[in-house]
């Protein structure tokens, strides 16, 4: 038996080829979430004493994951969840705040607030059938034109 669909969604196969896209009020919740969850870090990280420089040069730190799709969309794959979950920042968060590790904190409010613009901007989870494929839809992509003429 399937779980009922929260209230807005509807429910189509999650296989490459065919959408899984989030819809309706669950898809304007979670931008919502991630709208939030940036400003919530990014006024916490401005209570501390690094400087904006520091987070600007961090914020796409994460991004660097997407190196693994150099190997192959398995390892891209891989790499870019373990990069775009928030258990590693939560884990890294907590252990700065448990050990009183100065700026490790900050560091965790920096990728959390990296993988929340993510969600905001409505990219998720891969799966490793490809990078276009999340867990929040298949990503369109769109294709180069070639232009002719003048």
């Amino acid at each position: 038996m399937t779980p009922p669909l929260p209230l807005g969604a509807a429910r189509r196969p999650a296989s490459p080829g065919h959408s899984a896209a989030v819809t309706g009020s669950v898809r304007w919740i979670l931008r919502a979430e991630g709208v939030a969850g940036l400003v919530i870090c990014s006024v916490l990280y401005a209570l501390t004493d690094l400087g904006w420089g520091y987070f600007f040069l961090l914020f796409l730190a994460p991004d660097l994951s997407l190196l693994g799709y150099l190997i192959g969309p398995r390892a891209g794959a891989m790499a870019y969840n373990l990069a775009h979950s928030t258990i590693g920042p939560i884990v890294l968060g907590t252990t700065g705040f448990i050990l009183s590790l100065a700026h490790i904190p900050s560091l965790a409010l920096i990728w959390t607030a990296h993988i929340l613009f993510d969600r905001l901007l409505g990219l998720g989870l891969k799966y490793p059938t490809g990078f276009r494929y999340t867990h929040l839809g298949e990503l369109r992509m769109r294709a180069r034109q070639k232009r002719v003429g003048p």
